[in-house]
């Protein structure tokens, strides 16, 4: 029983972290593909709904971009982005933001603002997370 109290707090610490790291990672990428300081004319080849949820919950959609540009050095770079704006159509020349490398980073979206907001709410919420977990076991420790 007394197992209980430490392998579940360090459960929900490893996937509060591990939101955390894929959120900072993420916005990392994005920030990368902006002060790289490269765009590219790029075109929109598709654009799709994803549906989340159904049944007795919420649906969610989300708009998804697929688009396709040519870098500097000659390649043809297509990518897919969740979240763009819902006024690009299929078809339409958008400027991308990409920074070089093996694996090309890419985005369409007209600002980066948002990306650190929510890089720093995720991880202070992590921290929160983390320090109520810290606490639980500390204080069944001083208990038991």
């Amino acid at each position: 029983m007394s197992a209980f109290f430490y392998v579940i707090p360090i459960l929900i610490m490893a996937v509060a972290l591990s939101g955390a790291y894929l959120m900072v990672r993420r916005w990392l990428r994005m920030r990368s593909a902006f002060r790289s300081g490269l765009t590219a004319e790029g075109r929109c080849l598709r654009v799709y709904a994803v549906a989340h949820g159904g049944g007795d919950s919420r649906v969610r959609t989300s708009l998804r971009h697929v688009y396709e540009f040519r870098a500097r050095d000659g390649r043809s770079i297509r990518f897919e982005e969740e979240g763009g704006p819902g006024t690009v159509l299929e078809g339409d020349i958008v400027t991308v933001r990409y920074a070089e490398g093996p694996h090309v980073v890419a985005t369409a979206r007209p600002g980066s603002g948002g990306h650190g907001c929510a890089a720093f709410v995720v991880t202070a919420f992590a921290g929160t997370v983390v320090l109520v977990c810290l606490i639980v076991m500390i204080a069944f420790a001083a208990v038991a």
